[in-house]
């Protein structure tokens, strides 16, 4: 398979089922966005993160390509002529949601309150988190804007707004378990 088509040199692209569309595109921007989001998730997923975890954002990551492929279906090609879907794949659902809320509920129970605004950095780990977290309400902005021009499955919509939440508190929890990790500092001898 050859990478290069050369059908995008003038500025269009093709969505799932064959419409063209300019690249830049409200639809092309919002599962443009979920692709960078996915390889920021990716970027966190590869730090001395725990098992768990990785394998969540490994889920996480799947699901974001189902994410895409749903935005990359303008409404009036779901169907196929014999009225089959087009995406023969397990949509995003409410248990998808759930699972991103019981792992939100299960972090929360191990944080300490919050008191205060939290400032992202502190280590490389936190601040990838932190920064998917900013691509991800991006995702949400711009896939909110497609959905007043568009019809998409509100399940997109719920799915982006809770992830952000994850990673949220994602970022606490990897701010406590790299402080944990930490070497403490030891000035040196004076000779």
């Amino acid at each position: 398979m050859k990478i290069y088509t050369k059908t995008g040199d003038t500025g269009k692209t093709s969505l799932f089922g064959g419409t063209r569309v300019p690249k830049y595109h409200l639809r092309i921007e919002a599962y443009g966005t979920i692709d960078e989001l996915n390889a920021y998730i990716g970027l966190v997923r590869d730090q001395q993160i725990d098992t768990h975890t990785s394998k969540i954002l490994l889920q996480i990551q799947t699901e974001l390509f189902t994410l895409g492929a749903m935005l990359a279906t303008p409404p009036e090609k779901e169907l196929l002529k014999s009225g089959k879907e087009r995406l023969n794949i397990e949509k995003t659902n409410s248990d998808k949601i759930e699972l991103l809320e019981n792992e939100i509920d299960v972090m929360n129970e191990v944080l300490p309150p919050m008191t205060n605004f939290i400032l992202p950095g502190g280590h490389t780990t936190v601040s990838y988190c932190h920064i998917a977290r900013c691509i991800c309400r991006r995702a949400e902005r711009i896939t909110t804007q497609l959905s007043d021009e568009s019809t998409i499955n509100p399940q997109i919509l719920i799915y982006l707004n809770r992830l952000s939440d994850y990673l949220f508190v994602l970022a606490r929890k990897l701010t406590l378990d790299t402080k944990s990790q930490e070497i403490p500092w030891v000035p040196e001898k004076k000779k």
